[in-house]
């Protein structure tokens, strides 16, 4: 038996004015479940606590808690000494019992055809990556668009596609999914990741839904203006100065002997919008040894058609930009936007490795910086840290050269098409994102996004800087104490 101790979040309606925390020390065995440390304080120390469960075993989802702030089933989440159980960011009946009532009522459910027509294999095949949801609430508990916009949420829009699957449903999902809020969805992947059934609602069910939508004539209207300037141009964005590939050379060759040879893919943001940051990370790369071989016939990668469900020149896009570097015998390619990275790590099939720059600059080691005299919080693109699973690598970088301060890793707003098609959605998530810069005391932020650093520099008075030019400036004050 092992003796550990937990904080629970307590609420009575009828009694407490506001949730307050209680601390219990319990036994239990090695290996015990967040569930058994609940049994244990209900029988041992207070029979009040009010909690679920049902079946113990992960497939009722009844028992879903907050376990130190991520959603988790309580019989499937190991428990450890000093946690913090808390209900789910639902409505609370008592204690960590939530109202799931209101939620569960909006789930559609099968109209029957009148013409009884059996799913085939292939029906069934697509449908079985969404059918194995409990319902129990974690992803709705989590979804950022949730908060501010009227969106039924991420189960809805799961229950939506899997019925657009079965032959023997008689509704227009397509139509409904619009009417709950289809494109107010941020692409955050905050669902799929507390989801403990793993179902990739993002790509699985609500791009599928866009796609849909847009053969049907709904995309938004500036979503189509976005597409046709892909098609037009090959990026998503105009040209308002000089481009990075006008700045720079095809080849960059570093100080001293290469460590290693890097193809960079730019993306549409730092190419055509924010010129200078690409040229900073590029600086970085020489001065620690990389060499970046920059191809010219690269073009945008097709994210912002992936998250709105335009996927008729997807293909093309895909074999270009494949071409661009198979051709010159490149191993590797860098990214330095978290949404371009996701995508041709996610989305595309390639014949070479992805890693974003976090990677690249962490796996073959850097130049020690001078350390600045400013803090900073970091702001975890939602492209990159869920997108990708990077979340450590930035961190190692930026605790070189500043302080860091840490914030929560929630979306900004900027992504999945939200920020053209929904701007006050987006806007409402900037406001949440500064609100929680303010609360850090931070002197600046840095991200690694193109996206998120546009968004949230129009929702923060603190300067948003990449994280390359964060360690620029660095390397820009040691050479100036160098030269004193």
């Amino acid at each position: 038996m092992t003796e550990i101790t937990v904080k629970v979040q307590r609420f009575d309606p009828e009694h407490d004015t506001a949730p307050h925390v209680e601390t219990y020390t319990v036994q239990i065995h090695d290996g015990a479940r967040v569930l058994n440390v609940l049994n244990a304080i209900h029988n041992e120390c207070d029979p009040t606590l009010s909690y679920r469960y049902c079946c113990g075993s992960g497939q009722c989802g009844s028992c879903a808690v907050r376990v130190n702030g991520e959603p988790v089933l309580a019989c499937m989440e190991e428990a450890r000494d000093n946690i913090t159980i808390e209900p789910l960011n639902l409505s609370v009946k008592k204690d960590l019992v939530v109202d799931l009532v209101p939620t569960l009522e909006t789930i559609a459910s099968l109209k029957p055809s009148e013409t009884l027509k059996m799913p085939t294999k292939s029906d069934i095949d697509a449908i079985k990556p969404l059918r194995n949801c409990i319902e129990c609430l974690c992803c709705v508990s989590v979804c950022p668009a949730m908060d501010v916009t009227k969106f039924l949420g991420p189960t809805a829009m799961r229950q939506e596609m899997r019925l657009a699957l079965d032959p023997r449903d008689s509704g227009d999902r397509i139509v409904d999914a619009i009417r709950e809020g289809l494109f107010t969805c941020t692409s955050c992947q905050a669902c799929w990741k507390v989801c403990p059934k793993e179902i990739e609602i993002p790509s699985k069910a609500i791009e599928k839904l866009r796609a849909l939508a847009n053969r049907r004539g709904f995309t938004l209207p500036r979503h189509q203006e976005v597409e046709a300037l892909i098609k037009e141009t090959g990026r998503s964005v105009t040209q308002t100065e000089s481009t990075f590939q006008e700045m720079v050379g095809e080849i960059v060759e570093p100080d001293g002997i290469p460590k290693a040879t890097v193809g960079f893919f730019v993306g549409c943001m730092y190419g055509m919008r924010l010129p200078k940051t690409a040229v900073d990370a590029v600086e970085v790369l020489r001065r620690n040894g990389i060499r970046v071989i920059i191809p010219k016939e690269q073009i945008c990668c097709g994210s912002p058609l992936i998250r709105t469900g335009q996927l008729e020149f997807l293909d093309t896009i895909k074999r270009r930009n494949i071409d661009a570097f198979r051709f010159r015998g490149i191993d590797t390619v860098m990214t330095m936007c978290a949404g371009c990275g996701s995508t041709l790590k996610n989305d595309y099939q390639t014949p070479f490795d992805v890693m974003d720059i976090s990677e690249v600059l962490t796996k073959y080691g850097i130049e020690p910086p001078a350390r600045l005299q400013i803090k900073a919080t970091y702001h975890d693109p939602c492209h990159l840290l869920r997108g990708q699973g990077i979340k450590n690598q930035p961190r190692q970088l930026i605790k070189q050269v500043v302080e860091l301060i840490e914030m929560p890793s929630i979306c900004c707003g900027s992504g999945g098409g939200v920020r053209s098609g929904n701007p006050e959605e987006a806007a409402a998530l900037g406001d949440r994102r500064g609100d929680e810069i303010k609360k850090t005391g931070a002197d600046i932020v840095i991200s690694s996004c193109p996206f998120c650093e546009f968004h949230i520099a129009g929702h923060t008075d603190k300067p948003v800087k990449n994280l390359t030019t964060v360690l620029l400036d660095g390397y820009k004050e040691k050479d100036r104490k160098k030269a004193e």
